[in-house]
């Protein structure tokens, strides 16, 4: 069975950076879509960041120009940069795996209903 592993939250002030880390278990993770998205306390979760197998990525409009979703299949990791980070960007951060379901090299998904092992989260708060 798959697990995910999310790793490199913390605190950091405004406009500062930090990179989380998404450790998969499984030995098919290069065909695996990924993503990540958050959740506030009181809030629905929300869709972050996504990159396809082949190494597509999107990004919800909040964090265009800010975020970058990479790769690296050696590793078995998803990882997710985030500068310029705002007190908005605090929240909890998931990141999501499609295992199992067919997807092409470019496809990218957005939905969480489209994911289906999620990690155990890992927090981050931007203080202002």
């Amino acid at each position: 069975q798959e697990q995910l592993v999310e790793s490199g939250g913390g605190l950091v002030q405004a406009g500062g950076s930090l990179r989380l880390s998404c450790l998969a278990s499984g030995r098919t993770f290069s065909t695996y879509p990924m993503g990540w998205f958050r959740q506030t306390p009181g809030k629905e979760r929300e869709f972050v960041a996504a990159i396809s197998w082949g190494g597509i990525a999107y990004y919800a409009e909040f964090v265009l120009g800010r975020f970058v979703i990479s790769r690296d299949n050696a590793k078995k990791t998803v990882y997710l940069q985030m500068n310029s980070l705002k007190a908005e960007d605090t929240s909890v951060y998931y990141c999501a795996a499609r295992v199992g379901r067919s997807s092409s090299a470019n496809t990218y998904y957005i939905k969480e209903e489209d994911y289906t092992t999620w990690g155990q989260g890992t927090q981050v708060t931007v203080s202002s």
